[in-house]
C-alpha cells in the first residue's frame, strides 16, 4: 500500500509540473507547435535516464525513492496520451509537416536524450 501513496505523490507532483511547464513554454514559443508536450517528454525522458541508468545502476537509489521518481513523477510528468492527441489534431487541420514533426521530435529527441545520459552515467561510473 505504500508504494500507491508514494506512486499517488509523485504523480501530483509530475502533472502539476507539466502544467506549468506545458503552459509557460507559450509565454517565449508561438502555438503552433505542440512545444509543451515535447519539452516535459523530453525532461521526463532526462529525469528517468538518471535515475535508471546512474543512481539505479550505482545502487544510490532506494526502490522507494525509484517508484517515487518513475512511475509517479516522470509517469505524471510525461504524456503520450496528449502527444497521440495533438498529432491527431494536427492532420485534422492538415498541418502534416507539423505533425511529421511531432511524431519525429517526440521519439527522437526522448531516444537521444536517453541515450546521452546512458553514455554519460558510463562514463562517470
Amino acid at each position: 500500500m505504500y508504494n500507491y501513496i508514494i506512486v499517488f505523490i509523485g504523480a501530483g507532483i509530475g502533472g502539476i509540473l507539466r502544467y506549468w511547464l506545458s503552459n509557460s513554454v507559450y509565454k517565449f514559443l508561438p502555438p503552433d507547435f505542440p512545444y509543451g508536450t515535447l519539452v516535459v517528454n523530453v525532461l521526463g525522458s532526462f529525469v528517468i535516464g538518471i535515475v535508471m541508468f546512474y543512481f539505479n545502476e550505482n545502487k544510490l537509489i532506494s526502490p522507494t525513492a525509484r517508484v517515487f521518481l518513475t512511475v509517479g513523477f516522470c509517469g505524471g510528468l510525461t504524456t503520450f496520451s496528449t502527444f497521440s492527441f495533438e498529432t491527431i489534431n494536427l492532420l485534422k487541420e492538415r498541418e502534416f509537416y507539423f505533425a511529421g514533426l511531432n511524431i519525429l521530435a517526440n521519439v527522437l529527441i526522448t531516444l537521444f536524450v536517453l541515450f546521452v545520459v546512458y553514455k554519460i552515467s558510463k562514463f562517470i561510473s
